[in-house]
């Protein structure tokens, strides 16, 4: 008898049902992956447990059976965190998506790690609140995954990362406890608060499975500026001179390459007729007309001084939304082209001469690859992306942009930056944590995971070896 199979035969002993397992080859490859393509996937089984005492039981047999478990959310990331490769057990929390308490008094909702971000959005709304950590995956990323990698996304400017909306996480270690972390509580003065450690962990410690999050007010008015531009330099100088005066929501950037691809895909409306070699897009409230008139200022100004070269300003929520498309489309129209891709983070100060520094590198390196640059340039995070070209395989392309990660990842470390700003270590960059990480650093990582998954189950080979 195969492990899997003696695994499932084990589970269907403690009460699991025949509609929580998959072994098809199809099913295996489905959820042993995630948009990466870098591994290829090769799972074991795939397991749907329905609450937290299912999690335990199989995160305790696959310990008894020495079987390595893969958590697997909404499979959206971006860095293999969620890939399967090596016969794991892929945990799948599809089954875990209820909404399961709502505490108005504390603007607060406790869901199952498997609910949709877009759902926890519509649901929040229903309250009259709003749920803001958002982007373009949110229709099919869940709640467990989102906290696994602490995602980002395009409002971190004014309302920070998924870390700062955790009230309180139900986790199951790699050892098979159950712990209860914080309990929804926004004071708790009791020592360590080991809800952080599994923000971020990718997995590596055990498998969220419930989670506390807070909701806010939402916001009133929400108006959008795309504004095209010549100088990078002056995307910053957009970017100072607005948020001097006006508290910003989002404030993203993309290319003149990015807009080409959109544009021959169909995906959206040109904005204005002006082609650019950039495109800032920002976002605020303005409830009041004073905000409005000191938007219109502050646009007037980037006109006058040549920030800007021409732009557009929303009118109403659907232009909003369309707007919005321009950014948020990008990275599914750019798939088509098989992108290597790069996500940095630097302190805002230093984005204009790391991105002409890394420019330099791509362009002396690929002097015949097409370079897509986009990004959440209100907080310092940027999107490399390097376009494969037709005469290449896969595997011939990704060799050749390894060669060169050195070089960019050593310009990271020179600016202090981060090799992962929010798509998490996974596989794809576990080579190259050193660059942000020292190794007095990476030790106590792994000190943290042996305390919490001592027999070495969960997620193996992520983050680090």
């Amino acid at each position: 008898m195969n492990q899997a199979q003696n695994l499932i035969n084990r589970l269907t002993q403690l009460g699991f049902v025949s509609n929580q397992f998959k072994t098809h080859a199809d099913d295996l490859t489905f959820f042993g992956k995630d948009q990466t393509k870098h591994f290829e996937p090769n799972p074991c089984v795939i397991v749907f447990p329905k609450s937290t005492e299912q999690v335990q039981q199989i995160v305790k047999l696959c310990n008894e059976l020495q079987l390595v478990i893969t958590p697997s959310g909404g499979r959206t990331g971006l860095s293999a965190g969620a890939v399967a490769s090596k016969g794991e057990v892929v945990i799948s929390l599809d089954k875990m998506n209820k909404i399961l308490n709502f505490y108005p008094s504390d603007r607060m909702v406790e869901v199952e790690a498997g609910v949709v971000t877009k759902n926890l959005q519509h649901f929040a709304q229903e309250q009259g609140l709003y749920y803001p950590v958002d982007f373009a995956s949110s229709g099919s990323s869940q709640i467990g995954g989102n906290i696994s990698t602490n995602a980002g996304g395009i409002k971190v400017i004014r309302y920070g990362m998924t870390r700062n909306w955790v009230l309180g996480l139900t986790v199951v270690t790699g050892d098979g406890k159950i712990l209860k972390l914080n309990k929804g509580m926004l004071k708790n003065a009791t020592g360590y608060d080991l809800r952080h450690l599994f923000i971020g962990a990718e997995g590596t410690l055990g498998i969220v499975t419930e989670a506390q999050i807070k909701l806010e007010r939402p916001p009133k008015n929400l108006t959008v500026m795309v504004l095209g531009v010549e100088k990078f330099s002056h995307i910053m100088q957009i970017l100072a001179n607005f948020q001097h005066k006006i508290d910003l929501s989002a404030f993203e950037f993309f290319d003149q390459v990015a807009m080409t691809k959109l544009l021959a895909a169909n995906t959206v409306v040109r904005p204005f007729e002006s082609d650019c070699a950039f495109y800032a897009l920002l976002e605020f409230e303005a409830p009041y007309e004073p905000i409005m008139d000191e938007a219109m200022a502050v646009f007037e100004y980037c006109m006058e001084q040549g920030f800007v070269i021409d732009g557009v300003m929303s009118q109403s929520l659907s232009q909003a939304n369309e707007l919005w498309k321009l950014r948020e489309s990008i990275s599914e129209t750019i798939s088509v082209f098989t992108p290597y891709k790069n996500d940095l983070s630097v302190l805002i100060t230093h984005v204009p001469d790391f991105i002409s520094e890394i420019d330099k590198i791509v362009a002396d390196n690929y002097p015949d690859f097409e370079v897509c640059w986009f990004g959440h340039i209100g907080d310092g995070n940027l999107h490399l992306n390097i376009l494969k070209p037709n005469n290449l395989t896969k595997d011939e392309f990704f060799d050749k942009c390894k060669i060169v990660n050195q070089y960019v990842f050593e310009t990271v470390q020179k600016y202090n930056g981060s090799i992962s700003a929010e798509h998490g270590v996974g596989m794809t960059k576990k080579a190259y944590l050193n660059y942000t990480r020292s190794c007095d650093e990476i030790a106590y990582l792994k000190g943290i995971k042996a305390v919490f998954d001592p027999n070495q189950i969960m997620n193996i080979g992520k983050i680090f070896d």
